[in-house]
């Protein structure tokens, strides 16, 4: 009777280790990739006066935003590759956008704008958390090219790179240094 209740005890241990390990390491997104495509974007500028009729010939073309930073991510953790570029929209809004990401999906990823220097190889992993950085969100998926809005007041000046981290973790999937244009 006692080794019963040891053995049901054990199996009990056993199967909130299993369901525990499997929340926090998340192994099916090693095989699950997510892919999101979305196009660069772009604003209309504003009419210079209103027209009292609206019409098709009213409306302005889009206006491209400007590149104000490049880069191009490295692997850290996992093989990791991609561009990324900062963009200032006619009203002043900056937009964080990935083009041509490959990487491991995982769990809690995100896209920081940090302080920190890219360093290539394992000395590179952990170095985004230690200084400034702001969180664009939630990485929209591991592969494709999307937008990321930055908060308002976002200072450029601060911030020198670019990283896909893993929250849960603490560490780098890739990252790129960021050139001022």
């Amino acid at each position: 009777m006692k080794r019963k209740r040891v053995l049901a005890v054990v199996a009990v241990g056993l199967v909130v280790a299993v369901a525990a390990g499997l929340y926090w390491f998340q192994p099916w997104k090693l095989w699950v990739n997510e892919t999101v495509q979305e196009a660069a974007p772009v604003v209309a500028e504003p009419s210079a006066r209103p027209t009292a009729q609206p019409s098709e010939s009213a409306t302005p073309p889009p206006k491209e935003p400007s590149v104000v930073a490049t880069g191009a991510l490295i692997s850290h953790e996992h093989t990791t590759s991609g561009d990324v570029r900062i963009l200032r929209a006619a009203d002043g809004s900056l937009v964080l956008r990935l083009e041509n990401l490959d990487t491991s999906n995982g769990p809690d990823l995100r896209v920081w704008l940090t302080d920190a220097p890219v360093i290539p190889g394992k000395a590179g992993w952990f170095v985004f958390d230690d200084g400034a950085y702001v969180s664009a969100g939630k990485l929209k998926g591991n592969k494709g090219s999307q937008n990321y809005t930055l908060p308002a007041g976002t200072d450029l000046a601060r911030y020198s790179s670019v990283t896909i981290w893993c929250e849960r973790f603490s560490v780098s999937f890739g990252a790129a240094e960021l050139a001022k244009v």
